[in-house]
């Protein structure tokens, strides 16, 4: 590799390692700035339509944690494709073998469970039922949204690869 390669590669090697650690930091800060406003709209028995900004709140922090998360991926690819990184490949080979433990890079699941009880304040207050079309109905749309990146996240290596592939050979 020529100096300019070996220094690229070092910057996306490091670019990996700081997204990695962001993304924890985004999702426990995140959930701690959720976890606030669920409680302050719960204690002033908030109309329901107050649940959303602690919805919100959650939301960002679930966007910005997929982002990186998308991003690490695809600068992962990247290195594997236009590098011939070892670890790369053979993590891709890898997969998760039977039995072995899941890990979740998105933390879906807790950002469902969040969701679900930021539902909390809104039934305290016996919101009429247009209230709870409105207020779940944006809820729902989060949870759907986790649902479907989740799912998109686990599709995406294989496309980023033959993408890059693709670019790596040129124009056909």
């Amino acid at each position: 590799m020529t100096p300019r390669e070996i220094e690229e590669y070092s910057a996306l090697r490091a670019t990996i390692r700081e997204r990695g650690t962001t993304r924890v930091w985004i999702f426990v800060v995140g959930l701690i700035a959720w976890a606030a406003l669920a409680v302050a709209t719960a204690a002033l028995a908030s109309p329901p339509v107050a649940a959303l900004l602690p919805l919100l709140i959650l939301a960002a922090a679930f966007e910005a944690v997929f982002a990186l998360h998308v991003g690490v991926e695809r600068v992962g690819r990247f290195l594997q494709v236009f590098y011939e990184d070892q670890w790369e490949t053979a993590a891709l080979a890898f997969g998760r073998p039977a039995g072995a433990v899941a890990t979740d890079a998105l933390f879906s699941v807790p950002f469902l469970i969040a969701a679900l009880f930021n539902l909390g304040p809104v039934a305290i207050v016996n919101p009429v039922p247009v209230e709870w079309i409105f207020v779940g109905g944006a809820h729902a749309l989060f949870a759907l949204r986790v649902i479907v990146a989740r799912f998109l996240a686990a599709k995406q290596r294989p496309i980023d690869l033959e993408r890059f592939r693709q670019l790596k050979n040129g124009p056909r």
